[in-house]
C-alpha cells in the first residue's frame, strides 16, 4: 500500500494505491495530513477497502506532495560524513537541525521556477521521515520508529549563495524558497520499509550527481526522532529531512543548476521524482 495526492496544486485527491489500483480516500478522509496519519491509516484503508471508489485515470493525473502542507519541516545537516567533507565542515559530533517552512513543498515531477539572483542553486536526494505520533521526550525504553508514519522521497533544494554567504551565520534563507522541496511520488507507510539501507540517487540531466545508502548516515532515523523530540515536539504529518550524501555542486565538482537542467532522484522501494529547472517569467 502506498499513498498519493493527484490532481491540480491546490486540488489533489488523497489516494490510496494498492496492488496497481487508486481508491479514493475522500470516504475516509479530507486529505493525508496529519489527522489522518495519526490514526492508524493502514488499517483504516484495509477495513474499507472494498466499499472505496476507484480513480479509473489515475495514471493520467498530476502527482502532488503525498502529503498535505505539513505543521513543520525539521532538517538534519551534514549527516553524512562524506558530504560534510566535500562542503568544508568536519563531520558533526551532535544532529544539525534547521528548518525549512512549509511553503517550501512541491509535486515530485512539477517544474521548479529559478527567479533570477539565484546563481547557486543546488539539489539534495534525501530520505524523508513522516511522523505519525505526538513525540516529545521519547525515553530510552520507547522505539523511536514506532512513532513514523511513513517515508518519502524529498529533493531539499538549495540556494548556496543564500544559505552561506548572505545567510547572517544560519542556513534557513538558502533553503526556504517557493517550491524548495519537491516530495513523493508516494508516501510508503513504515511497516513497508526498513529505512537502514536504502539506495538514494540523483542524476542532473543524465548524469550521476549522488549514489549513496541510508547506511551511511550517521545519525540513523531512530536516533534522528528521539534527539529531536527532547527539544520539540513531533506532530503527526511533520517532515523530517535526514540529510544528504557526497555529490552537490557546493563540492566545486559539478556546475550549479541552471534553466534546462533536469533533476532526477530516487530512493528504492520509495520511488523516483523529476523536475525541470525553468526560469522565472
Amino acid at each position: 500500500m502506498q499513498f498519493k495526492r493527484l490532481g491540480p496544486v491546490g486540488s489533489e485527491i488523497p489516494v490510496a494505491v494498492v496492488d496497481g489500483t487508486a481508491y479514493d480516500l475522500r470516504p475516509l478522509t479530507a486529505d493525508i495530513d496529519g489527522a489522518f496519519l495519526g490514526g492508524n491509516p493502514v488499517q483504516a484503508v484495509t477495513d474499507a477497502l472494498a466499499s472505496l471508489p476507484v480513480i479509473e485515470d489515475a495514471a493520467s493525473l498530476r502527482v502532488g506532495s503525498p502529503i498535505a502542507r505539513p505543521g513543520a519541516i525539521y532538517c538534519i545537516g551534514m549527516n553524512y560524513a562524506a558530504h560534510a567533507l566535500e562542503g568544508g565542515s568536519l563531520p558533526p559530533e551532535r544532529i544539525v537541525m534547521f528548518m525549512k517552512p512549509s511553503h517550501t513543498v512541491a509535486g515530485p515531477d512539477d517544474d521548479f521556477v529559478a527567479p533570477s539572483g539565484m546563481p547557486k542553486l543546488d539539489w539534495e536526494v534525501e530520505l524523508a521521515v513522516i511522523v505519525g505520533k505526538h513525540a516529545w521526550q521519547l525515553g530510552a525504553d520507547v522505539d523511536p520508529l514506532d512513532y513514523v508514519a511513513g517515508y518519502t522521497v524529498a529533493n531539499d533544494l538549495s540556494e548556496r549563495l543564500w544559505q552561506l554567504e548572505i545567510s547572517g551565520g544560519q542556513w534557513s534563507k538558502g533553503k526556504s524558497g517557493p517550491g524548495f522541496l519537491p516530495l513523493g511520488p508516494a508516501l510508503v507507510p513504515a511497516e513497508h520499509v526498513d529505512p537502514a539501507d536504502l539506495r538514494l540517487q540523483c542524476r542532473i540531466n543524465g548524469e550521476h550527481r549522488q549514489d549513496s545508502r541510508t547506511s551511511d548516515l550517521i545519525f540513523d532515523v531512530a536516533t534522528i526522532i528521539r534527539d529531536l523530540s527532547q527539544f520539540t515536539v513531533l506532530e503527526p504529518g511533520d517532515v523530517v529531512l535526514t540529510g544528504t550524501p557526497e555529490g552537490v555542486a557546493l563540492s566545486g565538482r559539478f556546475p550549479y543548476l541552471q534553466p534546462g537542467d533536469v533533476m532526477e532522484l530516487e530512493i528504492e522501494q520509495l520511488g523516483r521524482q523529476s523536475q525541470r529547472v525553468v526560469a522565472a517569467n
